[in-house]
């Protein structure tokens, strides 16, 4: 498939969170085909080191990065790690990661509530605060944080998913306002049905699959690179004026 080259990409190095499968794996190729430095951060080991077979022989092959998010002392340990493997500060960060479980409100317990904040939103913050300095000495550099169309849907039994994505749009504002002045953009992009193994295995039926098109102006499922590469164009150069806002690459789901 053929894809836009932003030459503002290339060298640049980027972390990207949950990179190891689904929307993730689909930034970490993007990132690769622009000549970037990558290294992406999860858990899941078989994906994510099937992913670095998989871009072994690209001219710069990204790094896998085992890394629990929701340890916040193991964020701070890892980030210079990844700066002296990589060469240098962090360009761009893609704060990627979370994990949609379904939940009934009836069902939440505060161990629940805390853990499940912890993997959706609090390591973006964190993340975030880990490369800010590389990107102020840099006299620049790229946030992108994802999101999710399904709070502005009001889908049913993900409060709490709901909850943290609506906070990350809150978060994008916030961060946007605050880093500009050092030249650092913060963007988010919102996703839609995006047809991903594992959102094919939650809840793909054929009567939710018309359903689904019916509410989307374009009849066509959104794919992951889709997705990946409204991130590419906001960590570019091209998108030098894009701040603070939300991007959504969702076919139109009303």
């Amino acid at each position: 498939m053929s894809h836009t080259v932003y030459p503002s990409l290339r060298n640049k190095r980027v972390v990207v969170t949950g990179g190891g499968s689904g929307i993730g794996a689909a930034i970490v190729e993007a990132f690769v085909q622009q000549g970037a430095r990558v290294a992406f951060l999860d858990i899941a080991d078989d994906d994510s080191r099937e992913l670095e077979r998989k871009l072994a022989s690209s001219s710069t092959p990204p790094r896998y990065y085992r890394c629990d998010l929701k340890s916040i002392e193991t964020i701070r340990e890892m980030f210079p790690r990844i700066r002296a493997d990589l060469g240098g500060g962090i360009d761009i960060l893609v704060n990627n990661a979370a994990n949609d479980d379904r939940h009934e409100l009836k069902d939440i317990t505060e161990k629940y509530w805390d853990d499940r904040i912890a993997v959706n939103l609090r390591h973006l913050l964190f993340c975030t605060q880990a490369v800010v300095e590389d990107m102020k000495a840099a006299g620049g550099g790229a946030i992108v944080n994802l999101g999710s169309v399904s709070w502005h849907l009001a889908l049913p039994d993900l409060t709490i998913y709901q909850t943290a994505k609506a906070g990350i749009e809150g978060m994008t504002r916030a961060l946007a306002r605050d880093l500009g002045t050092f030249g650092i953009r913060v963007n988010c992009v919102v996703p839609g049905g995006v047809r991903t193994p594992r959102q094919m295995k939650l809840w793909h039926t054929p009567d939710e699959e018309n359903r689904m098109l019916g509410m989307q102006c374009i009849k066509a499922r959104v794919e992951p690179h889709d997705v990946a590469n409204m991130v590419v164009f906001l960590s570019s150069d091209d998108a030098r004026m894009c701040t603070g806002h939300e991007y959504f690459v969702d076919a139109g789901w009303r």
